[in-house]
């Protein structure tokens, strides 16, 4: 191996080309021994050069080629020839295998300490340089040294253990307490994967020759397939203990929960567990407790929304109601919400079930159905504490419904959720569960619908031409203003696990309550409140604010129509 070298130090470099001033070369210098980054980064980070033009004029430095890795085909037995705890030190990956010598991509390969461990860890195979972006590194890290290998070598030796013990006791095997137990290591594996891949929820599901894991990533669900069956209850044996279930009863299903710590982030695990024909389902949902909460512009809500719904969460009283399905994002906005009015001079109540992310200053309450602390007993005893501002996590029954309407109207601001499938008919829901039409005509002041969407990818986003299906509903959703519109289309790379999309976005509409609306809702008058809805100035429904997503390549044609499969689009 012959390590690429720079002729003259880097800084002086950049200066000798023009690219950086001398002054901007002191600054990052003495900024640098503040933080102790490298050079590179810290020119970055203070803005005087890109990334990408840094990484390109450092490759024709040192005559390597500097490579786009994030549309190239990494196969993941190639990348394994570095260990992924080497691979991340060194920030160094193995792209190309070509027998007698590898392809390193490197973010800084004129790191000769880098280069000389490489060197060795590779032996005897000869080593060629190129030079890769950092956050392109990072993004395949994620993506190629998933845990599947290990989940499936673990899976294995638990196999193993069951078979070779005759006795087999997993109550005593398996209730330990340490993590050396191989389900242990097991476990530790597949929420590692799940936490990796951004993953909300986690399956579990014995089949009768198989078992399946299951990550739903972005929305849409994701399957590894083992075939040693046999381990799934221990499997589910492991995780009840950890969420303080009962371990005998497998025959009615169970809610539990408990906390961990994975690769830096704080989750708490939301379990559930069903009996199903070959043993029992878990689903566990992830929050990641350690993410923060997201501000109302985080959520993706559009400016406008913004502004207008920061009015209506500070009028001191009246109902506001966030709708849409499960795993529509819900929570999100109204805990974004919350963040804003959380201040001293307010006190704020909160009746959710469960209870999924902790805000200092506001009191929280866990429903317990078990013991009788309902929404509507905690809501009713609530009202009694002086509240200015009270979250109902879900309107799900009459009384609930009343006793939030008549807080609203009584000088409370009332925060709720409720599953309808778009703003106009959430008010409408409201007056179907058996509310007064007077209490919901004068105490609902808007409604928040909203889904999420997957983002296009960025790396791999190219021209979309719809087809004459799509063309068809595109026309009937959109009139002449589908045709001039132009889309994007994810074609598949490794940053987006070929899947063409890569997080995801809320789409939201917002419906303000008018004095027509208020007065058809007074007097049950569903249809009149529907036609004033529509023509409603500020209203945008949610499918078109997914066509606009679309055309501005934010999400695709397909996420669309799979959006306004659930929502009426009639005129």
């Amino acid at each position: 191996m012959v390590a690429p070298k720079l002729k003259m130090r880097l800084g002086d470099l950049l200066v000798h080309e023009n690219i950086i001033t001398n002054e901007q070369l002191m600054l990052a210098l003495n900024h640098q021994k503040s933080t102790g980054r490298k050079l590179g980064d810290t020119l970055i980070e203070l803005g005087h050069i890109g990334e990408r033009q840094l990484l390109e004029f450092l490759a024709q430095q040192l005559d390597v080629p500097f490579l786009d890795i994030s549309q190239r085909p990494i196969p993941s037995e190639v990348a394994g020839l570095l260990p992924e705890v080497h691979a991340r030190r060194l920030r160094a990956l193995v792209i190309e295998d070509k027998g007698e010598s590898v392809v390193i991509g490197m973010s800084d390969p004129a790191d000769l300490s880098a280069l000389d461990q490489l060197e060795q860890m590779l032996a005897p195979k000869r080593l060629a340089f190129a030079v890769v972006m950092e956050s392109q590194l990072f993004e395949a890290f994620d993506s190629l040294y998933r845990r599947t290998a290990d989940i499936e070598s673990f899976a294995s030796q638990l196999e193993d253990e069951y078979d070779q013990s005759s006795d087999f006791d997993l109550s005593a095997t398996f209730a330990e307490e340490g993590g050396d137990a191989t389900v242990g290591k097991l476990l530790q594996s597949v929420f590692e994967d799940a936490v990796q891949m951004r993953a909300s929820d986690i399956h579990i599901e014995p089949d009768e020759h198989q078992l399946r894991i299951r990550q739903r990533i972005d929305g849409v669900l994701q399957e590894n397939i083992l075939k040693e069956n046999k381990i799934a209850s221990a499997m589910i044996l492991r995780l009840k203990l950890m969420a303080g279930l009962d371990i005998a009863e497998k025959r009615l299903p169970q809610d539990g929960g408990f906390n961990l710590k994975i690769s830096g982030h704080n989750i708490d695990v939301r379990m559930s567990t069903m009996p199903i024909q070959f043993g029992e389902s878990v689903v566990m949902r992830l929050l990641d407790q350690s993410a923060g909460l997201l501000s109302l512009e985080q959520t993706g809500m559009p400016e406008d929304i913004v502004k207008r719904l920061r009015h209506q969460i500070t009028r001191p009283h009246g109902m506001i109601l966030v709708t849409g399905p499960t795993g529509s994002g819900k929570t999100t906005t109204l805990y974004a919400a919350l963040s804003e009015l959380n201040q001293a001079s307010k006190k704020i109540i909160t009746v959710e079930d469960p209870v999924e992310y902790r805000l200092p200053r506001v009191n929280q309450v866990q429903i317990n159905n078990k013991i009788g602390l309902t929404f509507s007993s905690v809501l009713r005893t609530s009202l009694r504490q002086d509240p200015d501002i009270l979250m109902v996590g879900e309107m799900r029954d009459q009384e609930t419904v009343e006793i939030g309407l008549r807080g609203a109207l009584t000088g409370h601001l009332v925060l709720s959720t409720l599953h309808t499938n778009d703003a106009i008919t959430s008010a409408l829901r409201l007056l179907d569960m058996g509310a007064a039409g007077f209490l919901v005509g004068s105490s609902l002041r808007s409604i928040v619908a909203q889904r999420l969407v997957r983002r296009v990818c960025d790396n791999c986003a190219k021209d979309y031409q719809p087809d004459s299906q799509e063309k068809m509903w595109l026309a009937h959703l959109m009139g002449d203003k589908a045709d001039k519109a132009t889309f994007k289309q994810g074609q598949g790379c490794q940053s987006c696990q070929h899947t063409g999309y890569k997080g995801r976005i809320g789409v939201f509409e917002l419906l303000e309550m008018n004095d027509g609306m208020m007065a058809a809702l007074k007097r049950d008058d569903a249809e009149a409140f529907t036609v004033k809805a529509k023509e409603n100035k500020g209203y945008k429904p949610l499918a078109v604010a997914a066509f606009d997503y679309a055309q501005q390549g934010i999400t695709s044609v397909e996420e669309v129509l799979r959006l306004v499969e659930t929502i009426d689009v009639s005129p």
